[in-house]
């Protein structure tokens, strides 16, 4: 078990997102033992002065593809079907599972050094997903997206095959910090009889759900004309919103779809930057949130992006949303706080993380808010949505354990995953052409 810790004289984000300054901070077996403005009576292994620092709950990345950070610089300035075909799907085709394991590494090495613990993962080979996250210390909620166009039996596919070896693998049965989801890729690329076979498998084993809704036009149109439903009501209709379910996008959501997102649970992956990249357009967050659906920030993958860095999400959240909606009152920077962080952690069924409350798993982001561009301090909360920058994070912790601390990873061998990463993305490229 980690050493326990104590923060005094630090700022901190309350349960309620509000700044207070001057507080005790303190963390026991992985836990959050302690937020006061008083001293505590009983001893930390280590004590660390927050004077001029600000503990905030941890981000969670709810929809990103880890592994394509071997793709980064690789796909640009395509339309999404030639970015797809032309350039990701070929790549992609040439990835074996040490990759996986290398670049996974790699992109949660920059998860933490931007203040985030967990991601909802979109990717294949799940083993060697689960092997970095146990390697990293990070969390993750992981699905292989199920992909068939035909009527073949949900058993015959190789992800339902893959997803069986996981459930009997001791390690990740064990784990509390790695969760297996159930992946549906999207509409466009399944059928209604694959949907409702893994929908039945996702509830009989007690997995949550994560697929994409209503990315581009395209696919929303095209949808309502194969079976006359919008995305989200033909999810709906074949049981995909029976278990919780996190749908990445959600673009061009219309009419009676914000009432069935809300009404059944599920989460909306916001990824404002990945959209504005590939010209997909704009998610209607304002009538998102007026019909109280659960919104979760996500990056998408590096390919989409370019980068992991979740407070670049965090500022055009709160900016943009008040743009489209010719609203400056949209979205207080308690609500993007609560994006970046709680809602994610909620969407991922973890009910106890995302807070800084006693009792609470103890992860934590603390910035360095000395800087010319965080005063003066009139609201700090507002200083954090919109003047923080992802490079201000000195210090991300996980479960309790410290896992970026001023520039090292603690678990992770940062020069051993950068010289995998740009070695395997070379052989690669350069098998394809370039």
């Amino acid at each position: 078990m980690a050493e326990s810790i104590l923060f005094k004289n630090i700022s901190l984000a309350d349960e309620n997102f509000e700044i207070k300054s001057n507080m005790y901070l303190g963390i026991k077996d992985g836990k959050i033992s302690l937020v006061s403005d008083t001293a505590p009576a009983e001893a930390y292994d280590i004590t660390k002065d927050g004077n001029g620092l600000c503990a905030i709950p941890a981000f969670y990345n709810i929809h990103t593809h880890l592994p394509m950070v071997l793709l980064r610089g690789y796909a640009e300035n395509l339309a999404l079907s030639d970015w797809l075909n032309t350039r990701v799907f070929p790549f992609e085709a040439e990835i074996i599972g040490e990759d996986i394991y290398h670049a996974t590494l790699m992109a949660q090495a920059e998860l933490l050094r931007f203040g985030c613990v967990s991601s909802t993962e979109m990717y294949y080979k799940l083993p060697y997903l689960y092997e970095a996250t146990e390697k990293s210390g990070l969390k993750m909620n992981a699905s292989n997206a199920i992909v068939c166009f035909d009527k073949t039996d949900i058993t015959k596919l190789s992800e339902y095959k893959e997803y069986m070896g996981c459930f009997e693998d001791a390690g990740i049965k064990a784990s509390t910090r790695f969760k297996l989801d159930m992946g549906v890729h999207a509409e466009y690329t399944t059928n209604p009889i694959v949907v409702e076979a893994a929908s039945a498998m996702a509830k009989e084993r007690g997995m949550n759900m994560h697929l994409h809704l209503s990315e581009t036009k395209s696919e929303h149109e095209e949808c309502k004309a194969r079976h006359g439903l919008t995305p989200a009501a033909y999810f709906e209709k074949h049981g995909a919103f029976d278990v919780p379910c996190t749908a990445a996008h959600c673009v061009y959501l219309e009419g009676e779809d914000f009432e069935i997102l809300a009404r059944k649970g599920v989460t909306v992956a916001n990824n404002p930057i990945s959209n504005l990249k590939l010209a997909s357009g704009f998610a209607d967050v304002r009538s998102m949130l007026g019909a109280g659906i659960n919104i979760g920030l996500g990056t998408d993958g590096a390919a989409s992006n370019n980068n992991l860095n979740l407070f670049e999400e965090l500022k055009l959240f709160a900016t943009m949303n008040k743009a489209l909606a010719s609203d400056p009152t949209l979205i207080t920077p308690a609500q993007a706080l609560y994006a970046a962080s709680r809602a994610g952690a909620l969407s991922q069924g973890r009910t106890d993380c995302g807070l800084i409350k006693e009792g609470f798993c103890a992860d934590i982001t603390v910035l360095n808010v000395d800087k010319p561009y965080m005063e003066p301090v009139h609201n700090m909360a507002a200083n954090l949505v919109y003047s923080a920058q992802g490079s201000d994070v000195v210090m991300t912790i996980c479960d309790g354990n410290i896992l970026y601390d001023h520039g090292e990873f603690t678990t992770i061998d940062i020069e051993k995953e950068r010289f995998e990463t740009k070695n395997r993305a070379k052989r690669i490229s350069e098998k394809l052409g370039g």
